[in-house]
């Protein structure tokens, strides 16, 4: 690497060891996109439950409210560097290992989860309450309503607020790695800071924009297609 400092030091790229680079990239990439599944899955059931049990009355209801709530809102308080290691005994047991890219989709899941569940929950109240009336005179079921008036209606906003946490998942992949989780978190972190390469550590950089500048065109594109007020 030589004695180059400052502004020159980002920019030696033979210090760059391309094919880790790609390696490092493509294991953001499917940690990202299988934690965002999950959580998609995730934040819509724990959205659901938030939405059904604030709207109906009764004891049981309200208990599940209070509890559900609670667990989001605790999950979503806790510093997701924090997380990770406080649920090391977790992973061990469900991964079989604390280290690599599989174990940090765990923490990456049940941080961002909770966090979707608020915005999903915030989506359906937003639904106009005149059509979900319309569909309850028409005789619809409460699956019914979900799957025919709740869903389709807040469309939109579920693709908007989906591309705000895959961001999120982004930058907590990053974070993750610089305990280990592989991706580009960990070799900018072990290839770049620690090696003292700042080329290493800006090419993950950019990389990293990259994709997060892909997954807004891609949310901002669906948003559009799906949004009835655009067509």
């Amino acid at each position: 690497m030589g004695n180059v400092t400052g502004l020159k030091s980002y920019f030696i790229f033979k210090n760059v060891d391309w094919p880790s680079m790609w390696s490092a990239t493509w294991e953001t990439i499917w940690m990202t996109l299988l934690s965002m599944i999950a959580v998609v899955i995730f934040g819509i059931i724990l959205g659901l439950i938030l939405y059904e049990t604030r709207i109906h009355n009764g004891p049981v209801f309200r208990i599940l409210n209070w509890i559900v709530g609670l667990f989001v809102d605790v999950f979503r308080s806790i510093p997701f560097i924090i997380l990770i290691v406080l649920l090391l005994p977790v992973t061990k047991e469900m991964i079989g290992t604390i280290i690599g890219p599989r174990a940090a989709l765990p923490s990456l899941v049940i941080s961002a989860s909770p966090f979707y569940a608020r915005m999903v929950e915030s989506y359906f109240r937003e639904v106009d309450a005149g059509v979900i009336e319309a569909a309850e005179s028409m005789g619809a079921t409460t699956w019914g309503i979900i799957t025919k008036v709740l869903l389709p209606e807040s469309k939109p906003a579920l693709i908007a607020g989906a591309t705000v946490t895959t961001i999120s998942l982004i930058s907590y992949t990053a974070m993750a790695g610089a305990i280990g989780a592989g991706g580009l978190g960990n070799l900018a972190y072990l290839d770049g800071f620690q090696s003292n390469n700042n080329t290493v550590t800006l090419v993950a950089t950019v990389i990293i924009c990259l994709f997060v500048f892909l997954v807004q065109f891609i949310g901002d594109l669906l948003v559009k297609v799906t949004d009835k007020r655009t067509l």
